[in-house]
């Protein structure tokens, strides 16, 4: 075989040079065929290894027939039907050779929006660590939403993705927008639903007389819209930036939100805001009830006169241990009552494994402690003054001979009296 050289010589001297075919095999020192063979391609020599046979091929044809049936069965049982013995690595490549002729065909369409039909949901986790107080910095998940028809997206940063401050990031969005898309768009988010939406969820789902739909696992295409948009933030909102807390980062992206759904949308033509309100028109009324306070966490407050929510601990007013309260979670607050009496207020805490006191709390308990002590020391001086004064609180106490008393300090001392042995 001739190197790319002399090919590309040979191809000179006969084009350029107008050499003959003998003339070049004698300049170059090769053969007339291998020129012939220079001057017949217009593509240069490249070197292929012949190929050897392998393992596999034998075990092809049977290969094919499961696949035809079966196009998703694994390499695994492949191998065992087929009474595979030898290495693993060689029929995984060849079933991943042969599968996809196999597989039906799963095309993505381009789908056209009408107004308010549909929105698209998913959390984004902006890669900039975000002071939480304490000491603590995190990258608590951010709801982002995008509607279909106008492309306007809303987004707002979260404490946790739990189904609890999932639906009041949904309400708090939403409520903002004024309307309810018709549709709904999530991914396989655990605090959603997986196959099937939290009871919690179809609950708030309800409320809004909206359609929650879940795409099927690994399927980014179907919620393109808002995988676009957590990009777009990423590149434009981020950069440059810093925060002092999440209450800083919300304010921020509400701002650049403003500017950003002024922009000119390429894929539609035209701006999100000019699309707006026809869209937001075409859409669901907002309901009147704040779905947050649907589920509220019962417990019964013991001597600790403390609660749990995430991973934090709040205070509760003393008054309230032994009694069944109500504790409400949002994005920015806790509240506990009991009964119709508010015993605990709190800002909610996005650090983790905190204890929050109020200062109004500690006090009381402090009090009612020492209530408690003062008590239960009048109740040993009562007693005391019982034993040693029975007549003058009118109390009958048994009257016992003395050589009792001595008989049970003798005992005491360790040795036994006379009486006794």
């Amino acid at each position: 075989m001739i190197s790319v050289e002399d090919w590309a010589e040979i191809r000179r001297l006969h084009r350029a040079e107008h050499m003959p075919i003998r003339g070049i095999a004698r300049h170059l020192g090769i053969s007339k065929n291998t020129v012939k063979r220079a001057l017949a391609t217009d593509r240069p020599p490249v070197y292929q290894r012949p190929l050897k046979g392998s393992a596999v091929d034998a075990v092809e044809p049977a290969i094919r027939e499961l696949l035809k049936q079966t196009p998703t069965m694994p390499a695994t049982v492949i191998a065992e039907r087929i009474g595979w013995e030898r290495g693993m690595t060689i029929l995984k490549e060849r079933v991943r050779e042969l599968r996809p002729a196999y597989l039906p065909v799963d095309p993505v369409s381009r789908t056209v929006y009408q107004p308010g039909e549909l929105a698209q949901c998913d959390l984004w986790f902006p890669p900039v660590d975000i002071p939480l107080g304490y000491g603590q910095s995190g990258r608590p998940p951010v709801l982002v939403i995008v509607s279909g028809y106008s492309r306007v997206i809303t987004a707002r940063m979260l404490p946790s993705r739990t189904t609890g401050d999932l639906i009041d990031g949904h309400w708090r969005l939403l409520s903002n927008w004024g309307a309810v898309p018709k549709t709904l768009v999530w991914d396989n988010e655990t605090g959603v639903g997986k196959g099937r939406l939290t009871s919690e969820f179809a609950a708030f789902a309800g409320l809004l007389a909206t359609r929650v739909h879940l795409c099927r696992p690994r399927d980014p295409e179907a919620k393109g819209l808002v995988e676009r948009a957590n990009g777009y933030l990423e590149t434009s909102f981020v950069p440059g930036r810093t925060f002092s807390g999440p209450g800083d980062f919300n304010r921020q992206l509400t701002t650049w939100l403003q500017i950003a759904n002024r922009r000119h949308h390429r894929s539609i033509d035209a701006r999100p805001t000019d699309r707006w309100e026809a869209d937001r028109t075409a859409m669901l009324t907002i309901p009147p009830v704040d779905p947050p306070r649907w589920w509220p966490l019962r417990v019964r407050i013991g001597r600790d006169h403390y609660i749990r929510v995430d991973t934090n601990d709040y205070s509760v007013h003393p008054r309230a241990i032994g009694r069944t309260v109500m504790v409400h979670a949002d994005n920015e607050e806790i509240t506990v009552t009991c009964g119709e009496e508010i015993v605990a207020r709190h800002p909610r805490c996005w650090a983790r494994h905190q204890s929050l006191t109020d200062p109004d709390h500690a006090a009381a308990a402090a009090l009612m402690r020492g209530e408690v002590i003062h008590q239960q020391a009048a109740r040993a001086a009562t007693a005391r003054a019982a034993v040693l004064a029975p007549d003058s609180l009118g109390i009958e106490v048994e009257q016992r001979e003395l050589g009792t008393y001595d008989r049970m300090f003798t005992l005491i001392e360790g040795g036994a009296g006379k009486e006794d042995t």
